[in-house]
């Protein structure tokens, strides 16, 4: 009989890449790492793990039995949670990664709403359960691809993360997706700038017409940059960069000194953009903003404390900017 918790050391050792990696993530030693998978092989009757070069890698066996302890994970998270609902929660720690402009804008009142500080805020009601009240956040920011590595490693329970109209991202099907809002991607431009372009605020931008502009785009390293060069792609042209800073505060700023153009997703945007003029795009592109966690694990009563509260204040959020351009 197959050992959960060896299939669990295999199913690490796919995320992780490593035994040395696999053995720190589990606190084990990287002995006993090789011991329980030597095991896991005599009890399969067949190698699931192969030498290639200095490393392991899966076999066919190996990936087949990874994908069946996917499932098997899940469902032991999925009674787990079960019996945490029951039971009253436990009020403990639910460890979230986000990117940057989430982090700045949804997570803030998240904490607010759970400690019961700020102007006029009130702890979060824990509907009888007590799940809410007492419960522990621990917030890593990270680029979307980063933080579904870390839910992929179990690393954190819950990845808040996006994709635009024009750059898809794919999750694994098994795993629990909340949609929290779907924003406009918006043109910033100085306002002399978009005089001279024939561009009123708030009128739509055909960005075919501003192939000449200077731009100001998020580092190569982020799925911002390449929403950028697809957009610009699709208009017919690669965009002259001028500038390149990761921080969206730093692009507007940049945009508002008439340094250049750069399109900014609505939820990105300074609480102050003047003197900044902001156009919606003739073919527009939008940003889905939403949350991801492990198969299971969403009914557990501190997870879905922590989504409830995400919901509400992505909702507010999009109610108070409903008035910039769409």
């Amino acid at each position: 009989m197959l050992d959960v918790r060896r299939l669990r050391i295999l199913q690490h050792l796919a995320a992780y890449g490593t035994v040395a990696a696999t053995a720190d993530a589990l606190h084990l030693t990287a002995p006993a790492v090789s011991q329980h998978l030597a095991a896991l092989q005599k009890e399969a009757g067949t190698p699931v793990v192969e030498k290639h070069g200095r490393t392991l890698r899966l076999t066919a066996a190996g990936e087949l039995l990874v994908a069946h302890t996917e499932v098997i994970l899940a469902e032991l998270a999925a009674a787990e949670s079960g019996l945490a609902a029951m039971k009253g929660g436990r009020r403990g720690t639910v460890r979230i990664s986000a990117f940057a402009s989430a982090a700045r804008t949804l997570v803030p009142p998240l904490f607010e709403r759970l400690t019961g500080t700020g102007t006029g805020t009130d702890p979060a009601p824990d509907n009888g359960s007590g799940a809410a009240r007492d419960l522990s956040l621990r917030l890593s920011v990270q680029e979307p691809d980063e933080a579904l590595d870390e839910l992929h490693k179990r690393s954190t329970d819950l990845a808040l993360v996006h994709s635009y109209t024009v750059l898809p991202r794919s999750v694994p099907a098994a795993w629990e997706q909340t949609v929290l809002m779907e924003e406009p991607v918006l043109l910033a431009l100085h306002p002399d700038q978009a005089g001279r372009e024939g561009l009123t605020a708030g009128q739509p931008a055909d960005l075919s017409r501003l192939a000449h502009v200077p731009w100001l785009t998020p580092g190569p390293e982020t799925s911002c940059y390449e929403m950028i060069q697809r957009a610009c792609g699709a208009a017919g042209f690669v965009p002259d960069i001028r500038a390149s800073s990761s921080d969206f505060s730093v692009l507007t700023a940049l945009a508002a000194a008439d340094a250049g153009a750069v399109l900014v997703p609505r939820m990105a945007l300074p609480d102050h953009t003047a003197p900044l003029s902001l156009h919606p795009l003739v073919r527009p592109v939008s940003r889905t903003v939403f949350t991801v966690s492990r198969a299971g694990t969403g009914k557990h009563p501190d997870l879905r404390a922590v989504l409830d509260l995400l919901h509400e204040t992505a909702t507010a959020l999009d109610d108070r900017t409903a008035g910039r351009p769409r």
